[in-house]
């Protein structure tokens, strides 16, 4: 599963060979001229992005807006993504046209793929974190626990390549976003005694849930457009839905931290010397350790054990809230999808 470098690279070399050999662009492609490139748009857009995601990633580290660095990039961020708007939206041969969001599909799975983006890759951040963190799993054992996600992945696009011509694609982007809001609450169910399978089984559903969201999501997001701005509607899509993994990780990676300092400040108040079971557990752990390291050093370790033990039952709590709401998030998508309109005819599934 997991391979050394220089098989990694021979992989990737077969992998492209093949690609160059057996993928073909369609004849509306094939057609095309090769126009002008935007140098400016590009650049602006490069800047623009770059440093969006520099706000994304050392914002938590930076305490957010707290800090002068993250306070003038995401004002320099937003002041050049309105200029790359501008610009693209009245130069001749834009590097993004974004006029193809006034269809009104495209416009409706875009944002849908974005929510997508959040919960995706929210989750990918979350579950290792907490498996290794918390749970005490190295790394590998780590990524074992999540990868089985693939296969329910694998299932489901087998299924929906079948369905889609013969199903509304509303109704299966609908089913989608159930199933995998059903698998992320799933998620919360978790505490500091779970085996692995809470996170395995949770983590198949929700692959095949992703089968049954992209495909037909894509599909009639680009079932209405033409085909000379299919190059250029896929480039939006997929940008869209990777800043939505860069939004969806810092919004978790926050609230994680932000959560568990609620969870703790919250759980804190009860470890007083007037709460009963409170001082229960001390003198139970204090008569424990004493035989082996005296009364005062017994009660500093006991102090010690116990507000670790409730940092990290702050952490978990902070965890499961994350979970609900991404789960939450899925909930609304589906009345969203009833928003699109049903292509005409025959449908083909766009593959990126």
């Amino acid at each position: 599963m997991f391979l050394p470098p220089a098989e990694s690279f021979l992989v990737g070399i077969l992998a492209a060979l093949m690609a160059r050999t057996f993928i073909e662009d369609p004849p509306y492609i094939k057609q095309q001229r090769p126009g002008r490139i935007d140098s400016i748009g590009f650049g602006v857009m490069a800047v623009a992005l770059g440093t969006l995601q520099l706000v994304l990633d050392k914002g938590q580290e930076e305490d957010w807006f707290s800090s002068s660095l993250i306070t003038w990039a995401a004002i320099f961020a937003g002041v050049t993504f309105v200029i790359f708007i501008v610009w693209e939206l009245t130069v001749k041969e834009p590097i993004v046209n974004l006029r193809v969001l006034a269809n009104r599909n495209f416009a409706v799975g875009t944002a849908l793929m974005t929510v997508m983006g959040i919960v995706l890759y929210g989750t990918i951040a979350l579950l290792p974190l907490f498996l290794q963190t918390l749970m005490g799993y190295p790394a590998v054992q780590s990524g074992l626990a999540v990868s089985p996600r693939g296969f329910g992945s694998i299932a489901s696009m087998i299924i929906v390549g079948r369905l889609v011509n013969k199903i509304d694609g509303r109704y299966l982007i609908m089913f989608g976003f159930a199933v995998l809001g059903f698998s992320t609450y799933l998620f919360s169910d978790i505490n500091l005694q779970i085996s692995s399978s809470s996170i395995v089984i949770p983590g198949i559903i929700s692959g095949f849930a992703m089968g049954f969201v992209f495909v037909p999501l894509t599909t009639m997001a680009m079932g209405t457009l033409p085909n000379e701005q299919m190059g250029n509607a896929s480039g939006v899509f997929n940008l869209m839905r990777n800043i939505g993994g860069s939004l969806g990780i810092a919004t978790v990676t926050t609230l994680l931290a932000r959560g568990a300092q609620a969870h703790q400040a919250a759980m804190v108040s009860h470890l007083t010397p007037y709460d009963p079971a409170f001082q229960q557990r001390v003198q139970a752990l204090t008569g424990t350790l004493s035989t082996q390291a005296g009364s005062a050093a017994a009660s500093q370790q006991v102090y010690g054990a116990i507000y670790g033990t409730l940092v990290r039952q702050a952490s978990v709590l902070s965890y499961i809230d994350i979970f609900r709401l991404l789960s939450f998030l899925c909930l609304l998508c589906i009345p969203a999808a009833l928003l699109f309109k049903r292509p005409k005819g025959k449908v083909s599934v766009p593959m990126h």
